[in-house]
């Protein structure tokens, strides 16, 4: 069987990473080879561009410049690390992909379709199978994030811009309503991992029958 390539997207605080482990260890139990990965990041370039990227002490940045950074981060991380393992096989697992960008500067920063071309620009073609996403009204994930950790310079955003990024991702869900799974965020880890492991075995079992 190809490569799967999936991703989870989701406001800041949705849970996303808990739930790529979780989906992790279920994948490699059942003898998948499986590469866990995120955005910005995965690869040591794309991890440079991603601490330039979130460093709260970065505030003068463009909102072109972000697009831009974010775009070229992807590309790398693409080339280098999510293709490769997909021609080998592999079950990929991403934390955001260019959802995220053109969520959170396309709708957010009002950057518009531009971030759409220059993100599949990056990509090369490299689209995800599934998307899981997990929906969480932003009040909620900030509520979630800010008790948890030191806030990143996204996560320091107002709440309307993150407000903003939610009403993207609604957008999104109906563009790209043939790959999106759409996850109550709101409860508890267990049940969204069940409903998550539910969704991907019947994935699998889709494709084998193809």
């Amino acid at each position: 069987m190809k490569g799967i390539f999936i991703t989870f997207e989701g406001p800041d605080g949705s849970g996303k990473t808990t739930q790529i482990r979780l989906l992790a260890q279920y994948c490699r139990e059942k003898g998948y080879d499986v590469v866990m990965t995120r955005e910005p990041g995965g690869t040591p370039i794309s991890e440079a561009i991603r601490s330039l990227l979130l460093d709260p002490s970065h505030k003068e940045m463009d909102g072109v410049t972000e697009a831009l950074l974010y775009a070229a981060s992807r590309a790398q991380h693409v080339a280098e690390k999510i293709r490769p393992a997909l021609e080998d096989g592999c079950i990929v697992l991403c934390d955001r992909f260019m959802d995220s960008s053109i969520a959170y500067q396309g709708y957010a920063r009002g950057l518009g379709d531009d971030v759409r071309v220059i993100n599949e620009f990056a990509v090369q073609g490299t689209q995800p199978d599934i998307t899981f996403f997990m929906d969480l009204p932003a009040f909620q994930g900030k509520q979630r994030v800010a008790s948890a950790r030191e806030l990143d310079r996204l996560e320091q955003e107002d709440l309307s811009f993150h407000n903003a990024v939610y009403e993207g991702y609604q957008e999104l869900k109906k563009i790209y309503a043939d790959r999106y799974v759409c996850i109550d965020a709101s409860r508890s880890i267990e049940e969204i991992a069940a409903e998550i492991r539910e969704r991907f075995d019947a994935y699998v079992i889709c494709r084998t029958e193809e």
